[in-house]
């Protein structure tokens, strides 16, 4: 599998789960770029495994401080 397609399945992964559980909030361009930013950064440091980088990144967006003000 090339980094592309582990990035984008790896996303893909996190972006449903966090959908399908209604936590998502704020811009869905924001969330993606925090989602996105956060499998770059493990991937970046060597990591390869497809649910680690997905669940890594959906508990970093759980744990955030709110993208936007209510």
């Amino acid at each position: 599998m090339t980094d592309p397609e582990l990035r984008a399945q790896s996303f893909e992964i996190a972006w449903r789960y966090l959908d399908q559980s209604g936590l998502l909030t704020g811009e869905h361009k924001d969330s993606a770029r925090f989602i996105l930013s956060r499998i770059d950064r493990m991937m970046q440091r060597g990591e390869r495994r497809r649910l680690l980088l997905s669940n890594a990144a959906i508990d970093a967006y759980r744990l955030r401080p709110a993208l936007v003000t209510a």
